[in-house]
């Protein structure tokens, strides 16, 4: 399939829904610079990809193909599938059929075993899932919502794109698992996240106190109205966080590297508020001279221990 004249259909879906690329680029997670590369045709998406793309852009599969004439045909013969593109003929050729959309509402699967599954877009409704093992688990884009997940084991996980609303996550394990663009609603009291890489997560009202953090690394991560009291992350990465109207007492950010970090008080600086920002530790941690100056305008963090890098 001709490289250039995929670029051509995929910047021309996108402009009939008036998307510019930094929108494409975030609703499939990639870079902006990525989406330019395949309109200019100097490269291509994977298989997998153009069935997002389809998605998002409303177009037929068959879009793609040679002989689709615009975005605004749906109706291209089913018959005509689509060629796949030649630098993924691999991945097509490994692939054991389809993958279906799975719906486990109402599942009553504790300590069930998922390890290695592939399911994307898999739906978790109202499920009982407590100390089931999704361990090296592909579970991108999948959602689970108003669900029970004590004590699941993520490691190692494929967790993209997922949605954890409502659902309970006390004791989950998430030790090397892959946090892309995830959204967290959740009460994960006792979570563990052990040499995790955050990346474009948002954590919204959740509840991780007694928490254990180790190793890891937040990139553009949102903590907003989250329960943090007593969390450490101590020697951990933070850059491009947020920590809006979250709740900090007692939180340890000992020999942690912070850039463009902001924090956002919960409520207006009553007294209450300065006992709460007093008890934040910040001894050993090296920041930017921005989140520095933000933390010293609160007037009540001591800063006395920190290098300024």
């Amino acid at each position: 399939m001709d490289s250039k004249v995929i670029g051509e259909k995929i910047a021309k879906a996108r402009k009939d829904k008036s998307m510019s690329q930094a929108q494409l680029a975030q609703h499939i997670f990639i870079s902006p610079q990525a989406v330019g590369k395949w309109e200019r045709g100097e490269s291509m998406p994977d298989i997998t990809t153009f069935d997002r793309l389809a998605e998002i852009l409303g177009v037929d599969l068959n879009y793609f193909s040679e002989n689709a004439p615009s975005a605004a045909d749906k109706t291209a013969n089913a018959g005509e599938a689509i060629t796949p593109p030649a630098h993924s003929s691999e991945k097509v050729a490994g692939q054991q059929g389809r993958q279906v959309l799975v719906n486990l509402t109402a599942a009553d699967l504790p300590e069930s075993d998922f390890a290695g599954v592939v399911l994307h877009k898999g739906t978790f409704k109202a499920s009982s899932l407590r100390g089931a093992d999704f361990s090296n688990a592909d579970l991108t884009s999948s959602s689970f919502d108003a669900t029970d997940a004590r004590e699941a084991n993520f490691d190692g996980a494929d967790l993209t794109g997922c949605n954890f609303s409502a659902t309970d996550l006390t004791g989950a394990s998430f030790g090397k698992s892959v946090l892309v663009g995830t959204i967290l609603n959740m009460s994960g009291q006792g979570a563990k996240f052990v040499d995790a890489k955050l990346v474009d997560v948002k954590l919204i009202k959740t509840d991780l106190r007694k928490a254990i953090f180790e190793n890891c690394t937040f990139t553009g991560v949102d903590f907003s109205y989250c329960d943090l009291r007593g969390t450490d992350f101590g020697s951990q990465t933070f850059d491009g966080v947020r920590f809006d109207k979250s709740a900090l007492t007692d939180v340890s950010f000992q020999g942690a590297t912070l850039r463009n970090v902001s924090f956002t008080v919960p409520f207006s600086l009553t007294n209450k508020a300065h006992l709460s920002l007093k008890t934040i530790r910040f001894d050993g941690a090296r920041m930017d001279k921005l989140t520095y100056l933000a933390l010293k305008g609160l007037r009540v963090v001591d800063l006395s221990n920190v290098t300024i890098i």
